[in-house]
């Protein structure tokens, strides 16, 4: 007998005055809580999972600044985080797609900005360059960390 049948039979009960509200909601809340246990299993390896995304998220975003710490790290990490865990979910393979576009983006236009610098004006665009690469990680993984997908302004779109 399924719980909604059993529900159904304490209703009807009720109603006939067998039992009286203090007994139904006695039953109900007994009847309901044998199968409370598996739904609260369900959501918490549901929230286990979005937890998991989104700091995989965050991480593919914030490991940008190794960099800093080891040359080229900055390049390498995102992508080797977005390449290990891309099949695990379209979210983080989303998160390593924009993260993988700015970082060439960022390349092309610091390249540009190089040698624009003979020209003057490209001292304060590769200043504004270097002030993004700081701020849109942080921005991007504090996102990505909320669960949402937050792309790059200014970022050419390579892996769509």
């Amino acid at each position: 007998m399924s719980v909604v049948d059993e529900l159904e039979k304490l209703n009807n009960l009720k109603e006939r005055g067998v039992i009286s509200e203090e007994e139904y909601e006695e039953t109900k809340a007994s009847l309901l809580g044998r199968y409370r246990p598996a739904g609260k299993k369900i959501k918490d390896a549901v929230d286990k999972i979005s937890v998991d995304t989104n700091t995989w998220g965050m991480f593919i975003h914030l490991s940008q600044f190794c960099g800093y710490v080891v040359p080229l790290a900055g390049l390498i990490v995102p992508i080797i985080l977005w390449q290990i865990k891309k099949n695990d979910s379209d979210i983080i393979d989303r998160h390593g797609r924009i993260v993988a576009n700015w970082i060439i983006t960022a390349f092309i236009l610091g390249i540009i900005f190089g040698l624009l610098c003979f020209v003057v004006i490209g001292i304060p665009l590769l200043v504004a360059l270097g002030i993004a690469a700081i701020v849109f990680p942080i921005i991007g993984g504090l996102k990505a960390n909320n669960g949402e997908v937050w792309k790059y302004p200014c970022s050419i779109q390579f892996f769509t």
